[in-house]
């Protein structure tokens, strides 16, 4: 049995843009990727990044022969990737022609719908998702998230809806037509404005925050020290308490009141005294100090050092390989350990293809009768469970009132928020005391019953407790267990409290979103990444195990670093990086940038329009909507060279077009009719409203019982031929199905059940 799960499985992928990362992944998992590329290509970074561990084919797929080539080939293949901006290929009957074939049809915004024929870039992607709303610092420009965080999040939702779709057909058979816009996957796996929020936020969800761009950095703050910068995250009570007692216990701050999260965000004199106290200490000193003393604090990394940091390195993440004929660089080395091996892309291995056998009966949904062991915490844990749950698995959410989800902590009156409800829909709620060894049997007693365990807390936990994996594989060999942690299993960082804020400042991340030029402008506060996409990444594990174990019979561990699933989305550029360490600079990054690229004002009151030009075509379509044939006769602009020389001069042209438009959005609807990449910057609580997701049904108004108004969802994670829209069942309280649980799956007597609550052993809520 090969250690990579996805042996055996063939794919073709027909995608030389960043999405290309969909194939890579597939291929660091096991599968044979055949990636389809123009005679004609020139690969710069990005594409030679991405096609690592792929079998490449140069084809052209305009011709006769290239298609009918393609229809031979799919015969024995079971997954096709396939950009439909690249090859015009009618996808519908392809799924007709090849029933068992899994087909992901890539396009910018979809095959339906009134948005389906506009253009894409990152900058309009976060312009449209509400991304961009929640960027930069109040009062200023809006900033744009680093290159390459969107197609990162939206290659990985893809993943995970196609191998969704493989093990549906092994449940289930029959293939799967993936209508998935990347948009979409993008906006629901970054920061979804309508999904479960960070736990600084209190309950409160993203759509509720004050009409402009809010003030969001005293939630995790970036305080400058002797040699750099550390961010904080202090929001537990005694977490507070710890660095109250580390600054020498102050009089100014010695209200118990500052116990109370809402108190230390609006007290001004707060963070400017911690400043004072950090002014002499280095970086590296507070780390040290804080995880001595259970304080979150990270030092703030430059991108160049965070990838030679003693974490990235211990682990592995990125080794260097040879991508261009004669050049080698760093690139990553995949963001995923299962049983303990690094799922990087290595050479395909020449395995014959498998068809996997399933004892499950069919299903409505793939996962129907699976059942989970949800100990996940906050967004990671949320999220993961939660997209398992959708697909129709019993997931039953373990805590108890002492060791609660931090994310049920609630501004208002609802015993549970919108956002908590948001992330664990779905579910079933066991109370649960794992601190009592009756509690340990019970839990050892459903992993006898169990397919997964999830977590996600820091490494050793679960060994803690008694539970590790070599504990739980002995109880039941085909469990399947993750385990998700800031930093990994293993390395010196291991031990460390897992916040996406100091994930982001510890991988490099925050020192590329920046306004630039500002020594502390800092720009991510109010962003909640990459938890989401690590929840993505773990259940694609998961997902990837399961199919092995339909072969096997076995389960296995999957472990994931939050840290290396973020980093995975900047392999180009940590070669770029490496590469002018050698002194090559010539090589393009290959994602065809050209002038006007970014964000610029209208009229309208805090209105900002994402526009992007690509290529000469884009550029004429731009000078023609503004009326402007005088920069298109320009010979000085007839280059992207030479527009990229008078950036300025284009952008002041730019800006006065657009102060007509009091609203972003009028012109981007403009720009785009027109064949411009644009997009105006959405606040959350507008995007409901905007066409492409109206018309795709990608939010739906849902009740809940403890919630005193209905409220919107993320609906399906894209548009499948065979799988149905999830159900949207309300999220538990703490131990609202202890006693139907206790009785359905250990057949326990209601007075074996009476005698557990008393002895304080399990919990339920009595409404």
């Amino acid at each position: 049995m090969s250690k990579r799960p996805l042996s055996g499985i063939r794919v073709i992928e027909i995608s030389s843009g960043p999405m290309a990362a969909i194939g890579r992944q597939l291929a660091e998992l096991g599968a044979h990727v055949t990636q389809i590329v123009s005679p004609n290509d020139t690969p710069g970074l990005i594409q030679a990044v991405e096609r690592i561990g792929k079998t490449i084919e140069a084809r052209d797929m305009a011709s006769t022969d290239g298609q009918a080539h393609l229809k031979t080939a799919l015969a024995s293949t079971d997954i096709l990737i396939l950009d439909t901006t690249e090859v015009a290929l009618d996808v519908n009957a392809l799924a007709a022609d090849y029933p068992d074939l899994i087909i992901l049809a890539l396009s910018p915004f979809g095959l339906t719908g009134c948005c389906k024929d506009w253009k894409l870039t990152e900058p309009v992607i976060h312009a449209l998702s509400g991304e961009l709303s929640r960027s930069g610092i109040p009062d200023r420009e809006p900033l744009v998230p680093p290159d390459g965080v969107a197609w990162g999040c939206a290659a990985s939702q893809a993943v995970y809806v196609t191998l969704l779709s493989y093990w549906n057909r092994i449940r289930n058979g029959g293939g799967n037509l993936i209508d998935f816009s990347v948009f979409e996957g993008a906006s629901l796996t970054l920061d979804p404005g309508y999904g479960i929020a960070g736990s600084a936020a209190a309950g409160v969800p993203a759509h509720k925050q004050p009409w402009g761009r809010p003030e969001g950095r005293q939630r995790y703050p970036i305080i400058p020290c002797k040699d750099g910068y550390v961010r904080i995250c202090v929001l537990a009570k005694r977490q507070w308490q710890s660095m109250f007692k580390f600054m020498g216990s102050p009089e100014q701050f010695a209200d118990p009141q500052f116990e109370m999260l809402h108190i230390r965000f609006r007290d001004p004199d707060l963070i400017p005294a911690i400043a004072a106290f950090f002014a002499d200490k280095t970086g590296d000193e507070l780390e040290v100090e804080g995880e001595k003393r259970g304080i979150p604090i990270a030092r703030v990394y430059k991108f160049e050092d965070a990838i030679h940091s003693v974490q990235i390195e211990d682990r592995n993440m990125f080794v260097r390989r040879e991508i261009l004929p004669g050049v080698s660089a760093l690139t990553p080395n995949g963001a995923l350990e299962i049983n303990r091996v690094r799922m990087n892309a290595t050479p395909p291995e020449e395995t014959p293809r498998i068809t996997y056998p399933c004892d499950l009966p069919k299903s409505e949904r793939p996962f129907e009768g699976l059942r989970v062991l949800d100990m996940g915490v906050i967004v990671v844990g949320a999220e993961t469970g939660r997209l398992l749950a959708d697909q129709g698995a019993e997931v039953l959410k373990v805590e108890n009132s002492t060791f609660a989800d931090g994310m049920r902590q609630n501004k208002g009156d609802d015993l549970v928020s919108q956002t908590f409800a948001a992330g664990n829909r779905n579910k079933k709620g066991l109370g649960l005391n794992l601190r009592s060894q009756d509690g340990i049997e019970i839990f050892k007693d459903l992993v006898r019953q169990s397919d997964i365990v999830l977590s996600n807390f820091k490494a050793g936990t679960m060994e803690s407790l008694g539970l590790s994996y070599d504990v739980l594989k002995q109880i039941n060999p085909r469990i399947i267990v993750t385990d998700s942690s800031a930093f990994g299993p293993s390395g010196p960082w291991s031990p460390r409290m897992g916040y996406g804020p100091l994930v982001r400042a510890s991988i490099g991340m925050c020192d590329l979103w920046r306004h630039e030029g500002e020594a502390e402008g800092f720009g991510d506060a109010l962003t909640v990444h990459p938890d989401h996409l690590a929840s993505r990444i773990g259940t694609i594990g998961v997902l990837s195990l399961l199919i092995q174990r339909a072969q096997s019979g076995e389960g296995g561990r999957v472990s994931v670093s939050q840290a290396e699933t973020a980093l995975n989305s900047f392999g180009a550029k940590a070669a770029q990086i490496d590469l002018a360490s050698q002194g090559i600079t010539t090589i393009p990054m290959g994602d065809e940038k050209d002038a006007p690229w970014g964000v610029y004002p209208t009229g309208g009151d805090d209105e900002w329009c994402a526009v992007t030009v690509q290529n000469e075509t884009e550029w004429t379509a731009l000078c023609k909507t503004m009326a402007r044939d005088d920069l298109l006769n320009d010979p000085a602009l007839a280059t992207r060279e030479g527009r990229l020389a008078q950036s300025d001069r284009i952008e002041t042209a730019l800006t006065d077009w657009l102060s007509q438009f009091d609203k972003a959005m009028d012109a981007a609807n403009l720009l785009q009719q027109n064949g411009v990449p644009a997009g105006g910057m959405l606040r959350v609580m507008n995007i409901p409203e905007f066409a492409a997701f109206e018309d795709r049904d990608l939010f739906k108004m849902v009740t809940h019982p403890h919630i005193g108004e209905d409220f919107l969802q993320e609906n399906a994670p894209a548009r499948m031929s065979t799988i149905p829209e999830p159900k949207l069942n309300p999220a538990p309280l703490i131990g609202e199905h202890s006693r139907q649980i206790m009785a359905d799956w250990l057949g326990l007597k209601e007075d074996k059940i009476l005698a557990l609550e008393s002895e304080g052993v399990l919990e339920t809520w009595q409404g």
